[in-house]
């Protein structure tokens, strides 16, 4: 689709050009040219160390989901929650690779966080992880009370992939949920946008890479790119009208920088309230290098205020 390429215009961040000379540096391999496990073992080496303390970290079994509960400093009004899914790109990423944001997530907002483990591929391709993360969204409202947090104040999120799974578990609905934050959204799987072919090398994710992630990502011969439970952008104008309320976060220099767009504009024209937050300087991943970026670190802000923002109108309304 045409008419995104003027968000390129803005030269690359100076930090972020930083960062990937130093991933460049340490020299490691494509992950499209390795198998799985040892793409995995890469990624956790790059992975910063996780330096904020969080009141109280709880693992939980979320219906037969793994999870990690994050949970924030008392406070005199019940605290909401937030249903986080990981990026990786349905085959890398766990509990761990997160335990930053969502340890920033939760301390920034107030809010708890529950960190869901879903089933990565290829060992479990599609739809496996999605059905896992509407079981955990559909446990945790269920059992709220005993998460002690509001049932009334369910957020999902996640970023790339994970946002990808967010999405989708908003068009099905499994639970009333109030709020989604997407960080640069897996949108439309048809590989088809400008961004693909400006942003397709040299900014950490890579279209090669995209490709070996869907691969993997449907090995088991269920769904397609044009399947809206794989490409949520492709979903009907009923589904995403009856969405919650959602940001979207998207990056200048990322192969998904036009999808992320996408999504989000045809959120706004169906009457969803949506705010779209544009970092035209900066890569896929961004949001998770806190420790090297200064507009991560916005971002992640950002991120905890806009949960602020759609929780406290509930929390106040009477009943």
């Amino acid at each position: 689709m045409r008419g995104y390429w003027q968000y390129s215009l803005m030269p690359l961040h100076a930090e972020t050009r930083a960062l990937l000379d130093l991933m460049e540096a340490m020299g490691a391999p494509a992950l499209d040219s390795q198998e799985p496990t040892l793409a995995r073992a890469t990624r956790a080496e790059m992975a910063p160390p996780v330096t904020e303390e969080c009141h109280e970290i709880i693992e939980v079994n979320a219906g037969g989901v793994p999870a990690r509960l994050y949970r924030p400093e008392p406070s005199e009004r019940q605290p909401g929650l937030l249903v986080w899914f990981h990026g990786g790109g349905w085959v890398l990423g766990d509990l761990d690779s997160h335990e930053n944001i969502c340890r920033t997530l939760t301390n920034r907002s107030g809010h708890a966080v529950l960190s869901v483990a879903y089933r990565l591929a290829p060992e479990d391709p599609f739809p496996a992880g999605l059905g896992d993360c509407v079981e955990a969204t559909r446990w945790a409202y269920a059992h709220a009370s005993e998460l002690g947090v509001d049932p009334d104040l369910l957020a999902v999120g996640g970023d790339s992939a994970g946002a990808n799974l967010a999405a989708v578990v908003c068009q099905i609905a499994p639970a009333p949920i109030a709020f989604q934050m997407l960080v640069y959204p897996v949108a439309d799987l048809r590989f088809g946008t400008d961004s693909y072919v400006e942003n397709g090398d040299g900014y950490f994710l890579t279209s090669s890479s995209m490709q070996w992630f869907l691969q993997h990502y449907l090995s088991g011969g269920q769904g397609a790119p044009e399947d809206p439970r794989v490409s949520p952008l492709l979903t009907s104008d009923t589904s995403i009208a009856q969405c919650p309320p959602t940001l979207v976060i998207t990056a200048g220099y990322d192969p998904l920088r036009d999808e992320g767009m996408q999504y989000a504009a045809r959120l706004a024209a169906a009457g969803v309230t949506t705010s779209h937050v544009h970092f035209p300087g900066q890569i896929h991943g961004f949001f998770s290098f806190p420790h090297f970026l200064a507009e991560a670190r916005s971002a992640q802000a950002l991120a905890a205020q806009a949960l602020v923002d759609a929780f406290t109108p509930l929390a106040d309304s009477p009943g």
